[in-house]
């Protein structure tokens, strides 16, 4: 149930006008109409004031919102998350791909344009660790249940957890083969 619609079958139920029910939280009738419209929310002290008028927890007068709310917050981390995960594939293979052809083709600007590359990538690149981190998302298996809304169990964490360090090892190490090939090709293409 929405905070607004809580707002309002509280009132009605002690029989409360907007009018007198704003005198008692000190706030004007507008304010009231708009809680109870969802058109805004009310603050904290507004909310603590409204629990003791209808002698309800603060919990239950906001359950509702609370969950939709982090439904919410899940799905707009969920989509910054993978829109900078994108971009952030897209600068690695520029990255793998660019640096000799640019060399080649524009000298010295190319190495340039390189650069500025390489910086846009790993702005992105510690943009994405940041949501890892303030997630609590580093594996792979973490990862995808998170984008699909769901949470692993504490043992699946904790199983997670343990893979974290070989995980990171194999993929830098993976990295790293994967650039040499890409470079000793670019480098037979482009002789």
């Amino acid at each position: 149930m929405k905070l607004g619609e809580q707002i309002k079958k509280y009132r009605t139920e002690l029989s409360l006008s907007q009018e007198e029910l704003a005198e008692k939280l000190f706030v004007s009738r507008q304010s009231i109409s708009n809680w109870e419209n969802d058109k805004t929310y009310p603050d904290i002290k507004s909310l603590l004031l409204l629990s003791e008028v209808f002698s309800v927890s603060l919990d239950q007068l906001v359950k509702g919102d609370v969950e939709m709310m982090k439904n919410e917050i899940n799905e707009q981390e969920s989509v910054k998350f993978q829109k900078e995960s994108a971009i952030l594939a897209v600068f690695f293979i520029a990255m793998l791909i660019l640096p000799i052809p640019l060399a080649k083709f524009l000298g010295w600007w190319g190495m340039g344009i390189y650069l500025i590359i390489v910086a846009v990538g790993m702005y992105y690149a510690i943009q994405v660790e940041k949501h890892k981190k303030q997630l609590n998302i580093q594996t792979y298996k973490e990862i995808v249940a998170f984008t699909e809304g769901r949470t692993l169990s504490e043992i699946e964490k904790a199983r997670e957890s343990g893979k974290r360090i070989y995980q990171k090892v194999f993929l830098a190490m993976g990295c790293a083969v994967l650039a040499a090939v890409v470079c000793a090709i670019m480098f037979w293409i482009f002789r």
